[in-house]
């Protein structure tokens, strides 16, 4: 029984190619963007990384831009206008891209 206990221990260990930053704390408005990136953006960028998009953990865009670029799209991107992301919902998601990025 202990055999397996440490057998188990040994082989739980974290991936040396990520960082252990704890879990990201959100406050409402945070919270409503995530919501609104999970609906919107998650599936072409998986947690703010690359997948069929850019990563975008590490673009350390101004805000403005960061609307800009939702409004507009951008190469394959599509733009998003007012009907699909209210401009509320897209402050929002600003405030959430915001902490991702300083979460690490």
């Amino acid at each position: 029984m202990r055999w397996a206990a440490l057998l188990l221990l040994l082989g739980c260990s974290a991936r040396r190619t990520e960082p252990i930053a704890g879990p990201l704390v959100l406050d409402d408005e945070a919270a409503r963007g995530e919501r609104v990136f999970m609906q919107n953006c998650h599936s072409c960028h998986p947690f703010g990384e690359g997948g069929l998009g850019f990563s975008l953990n590490d673009k350390p865009l101004p805000g403005f831009m960061i609307r800009a670029q939702v409004r507009t799209g951008f190469g394959v991107m599509p733009g998003f206008d007012e009907q699909q992301i209210p401009r509320e919902d897209l402050d929002a998601l600003v405030v959430y891209l915001r902490r991702l990025r300083k979460h690490g």
